[in-house]
């Protein structure tokens, strides 16, 4: 059993999420709750891994081994039910880079992209400083359900003359996990206009019990020939500093046409770490998966039990993917600029402007329970005394 009651200080690491955010910030006494990798140790069989690499005593060009190619088609056979092949998939150097290398690739400069808004905020900035139009689908908050619905009908006018569609699938910030019959629709409405979709799928692997995680290129004949999906064991295996994302894509032509692109100029070799510690996870992280993913549900759990018994006016979205919980703030009644100050100068505790995310992200400020419950505990208490003086 791994003990995800350790508390780990990574002061001096180079961290971003806590030595960045201290010193930007310039206060030393933050508790940092935001950026989206976990404060857990990760797991011994990635660290065993690159150990075993550095026993080797050179630091050499390393070629992507044939287990990384059997452990990433095994895992979505097992974890997903279905099948890719070798000849289906490339290495590359991070998904937010691989969204810019499809966009280089497919796309021109003024072209336009369609995001569903809120939604992971380099997908829109990313695209924006490739020179390309960004076009906001806004989600719409089932207040009942308390977790994002697709409006459709504008989704279809929206799309019109966009050339690539950017997806959270599952969602990030809402933690949504979309049903395959929503990702069918989209599918179906953007191969009808002609547009690309990318889907992001790193959160794929946290999924709570009821929910099932459907990889795009699985829910229709449209979605497999018309997108490219990313995935990485980084954010469920908590292992973002090693870069050691993948595509996966259906299309012949398009896998042919992107592949083209990524070898032309070798991003789609990464450094030695990344393949076989891809591979570890897949072959040996199930247990630790199952173990984490509990553990994270009990922190949810005592979230919630908080903002009911202590802040009610603070509310979650349901919790159905990831470590991320996107509180809704709207009934503290302030101004974006004030909410911040409130968490970060007032409680001391650092987590994303929901704005980031997009303007629906008014009023909302996403929570990062990827931690020992003391962090977690200590944060909402911070907080606590913040807005009740």
């Amino acid at each position: 059993m791994s003990n995800f009651d350790e508390i780990l200080d990574r002061t001096g690491s180079s961290s971003v999420k806590w030595d960045l955010c201290r010193s930007t910030l310039g206060d030393e006494n933050l508790l940092p709750m935001w950026v989206a990798d976990m404060d857990f140790r990760t797991p011994s069989f990635v660290t065993d891994e690159i150990q075993r690499m550095m026993s080797f005593g050179v630091l050499g060009y390393t070629a992507i081994p044939q287990r990384w190619y059997d452990a990433i088609i095994a895992w979505y056979a097992s974890r997903f039910s279905c099948g890719i092949v070798k000849e289906e998939m490339t290495f590359i150097p991070g998904i937010v880079r691989g969204i810019a290398f499809v966009e280089q690739c497919f796309t021109q400069p003024g072209d336009k992209v369609i995001v569903l808004s809120p939604v992971y905020h380099p997908f829109f900035l990313v695209s924006r400083k490739n020179g390309r139009e960004v076009v906001y689908n806004s989600l719409i908050l089932n207040e009942e359900a308390r977790q994002y619905d697709i409006d459709f009908d504008t989704l279809s006018e929206q799309i019109k003359g966009c050339k690539v569609m950017i997806l959270s699938n599952p969602h990030n910030p809402g933690g949504k996990v979309w049903t395959k019959e929503e990702l069918a629709r989209i599918a179906e409405i953007a191969a009808d206009n002609g547009c690309l979709v990318i889907s992001d799928e790193i959160h794929c692997d946290l999924t709570q019990p009821g929910y099932v995680h459907h990889p795009f290129f699985t829910v229709s004949e449209k979605a497999a020939s018309n997108s490219i999906v990313f995935g990485a064991p980084s954010k469920a295996f908590n292992m973002p500093g090693v870069v050691s994302s993948y595509a996966i894509v259906k299309n012949p032509e398009i896998f042919k046409r992107f592949e083209a692109f990524l070898s032309a100029s070798e991003f789609d070799r990464g450094n030695m770490f990344a393949y076989d510690t891809c591979a570890a996870c897949y072959e040996k992280g199930s247990e630790w998966l199952a173990e984490m993913l509990a553990y994270v549900k009990s922190n949810y759990d005592f979230l919630q039990e908080f903002l009911r018994d202590r802040l009610p006016m603070i509310h979650t979205l349901d919790l159905q993917a990831t470590y991320l919980v996107f509180l809704d703030c709207r009934e503290l009644g302030l101004e974006q600029k004030d909410l911040v100050d409130l968490f970060v100068r007032k409680a001391g505790v650092v987590l994303n402007d929901g704005t980031m995310f997009g303007p629906e992200g008014k009023g909302f400020m996403r929570l990062n329970i990827g931690c020992p419950r003391s962090m977690l505990e200590e944060g909402l208490t911070r907080l606590e005394k913040a807005i009740k003086g």
